[in-house]
């Protein structure tokens, strides 16, 4: 048998395209996975306590996106969240991201929100465009806020100083001048009702479509017929790292379940100043699971290497130069598609790395006519 698609990995990228070119051409797509398990990052299992975990990290689905959220669910149904997390540092929890409760435990009294902006203005470093992630939150909060909450997170998270990242790594987390304390502030915000892998087993359920866990993508790819190739992998490892590794981060975690019914006031803690790690996670708290056991999860990034799995791309101006490199041979490549974060080296959410999907479907369907 020749198979239409040849589709490595069977995450958010690799599962979308193949239900779609299934369910609205007809096409046969045989999706491959390295991993024993379906759902990519955002796969979720339960512990033996009947925790319901995410397996490599939370995964906080949210967007803003009314065509994503209708296609989301016809797999899903949804458990509405909002998602607040706390940092901890100098001895105590923070409201967290940065907002006017986060300014009245700074200054001690009850404040507004002017009291807020003028005190801000004066601890503001004046910086008109922000070249780096240090410049970016310094100009917006000042240096205090900046090292309480920002810069040795950062270190840890990314083993490089702020000032060596993309402006976006730290610009991405809010800075708010009301008391609105949630970690996120896209329209649409829930966890599959059932879990994501449940999830992902309704979206690769159509008859046409067959997974193969646990397979490699080079021996597959040269035994198996197919007539194009959706790669959703590293793409510096489909070319053999022809110009060398491009560089990721990694993380271990490390579950621990307790027999008390929570063990953190939220379900995520940051510990930027304390400890290796750079969080602890409660995911319970967002699942909303009864149990009168817990699991939290406490998170250490780590570099990436032999045995690694690769998590973060790292934002900063030398590794999207060696990015271009291999982008222009995915350019050049004929019969294969690159969609995805690792494949793109980019760091999506959830929500956009579906949209990028289903924008190449979109495509693939046009050169199918």
């Amino acid at each position: 048998m020749t198979w239409d698609y040849l589709i490595v990995g069977a995450g958010f990228a690799g599962a979308v395209l193949a239900e779609r070119l299934a369910s609205q051409c007809g096409a046969t797509c045989l999706v491959i996975d390295r991993r024993a398990h379906i759902g990519g990052n955002a796969h979720d299992h339960y512990d033996a306590a009947g925790v319901l975990l995410h397996s490599y990290g939370p995964h906080y689905f949210r967007t803003n996106s009314e065509r994503i959220v209708a296609y989301l669910s016809q797999f899903t149904e949804w458990h509405p969240v909002e998602y607040k997390i706390l940092s901890w540092t100098h001895g105590r929890f923070w409201q967290f991201p940065i907002n006017l409760n986060t300014f009245e435990q700074l200054v001690g009294h009850p404040a507004t929100s002017e009291e807020m902006e003028r005190t801000l203005a004066e601890w503001r470093v004046p910086i008109t465009e922000p070249r780096n992630s240090e410049e970016v939150i310094v100009s917006q909060v000042g240096e205090r806020l900046y090292e309480m909450f920002f810069k040795n997170y950062t270190r840890k998270q990314w083993r490089r100083d702020p000032r060596d990242l993309d402006a976006s790594v730290c610009g991405r987390i809010p800075i708010r001048l009301n008391r609105d304390d949630r970690y996120l502030s896209d329209k649409f915000q829930a966890l599959p009702r059932d879990g994501y892998t449940a999830m992902f087993h309704k979206i690769l359920a159509h008859p046409k479509i067959e997974v193969r866990l646990q397979t490699g993508y080079r021996e597959a790819s040269a035994q198996i017929p197919h007539r194009h190739l959706i790669f959703t992998g590293p793409v510096d490892e489909y070319f053999e790292h022809r110009f060398g590794p491009l560089p990721y981060r990694s993380l271990r975690f490390e579950p621990e379940t307790l027999t008390q019914e929570f063990f953190q006031p939220a379900m995520q803690v940051n510990y930027p100043n304390d400890h290796d790690f750079t969080r602890i996670v409660e995911i319970k708290h967002a699942t909303g699971q009864r149990l009168p056991a817990t699991t939290i999860v406490r998170e250490y990034p780590e570099d990436f290497g032999p045995g690694k799995e690769p998590y973060y791309p790292i934002p900063a101006p030398d590794t999207r130069a060696l990015y271009e490199r291999y982008a222009a041979l995915a350019a050049q490549e004929t019969g294969t598609t690159f969609v995805g974060r690792l494949a793109t080296y980019r760091y999506y959410n959830m929500d956009q790395v579906v949209g990028m999907a289903l924008a190449e479907f979109e495509k693939l369907r046009a050169a199918r006519r």
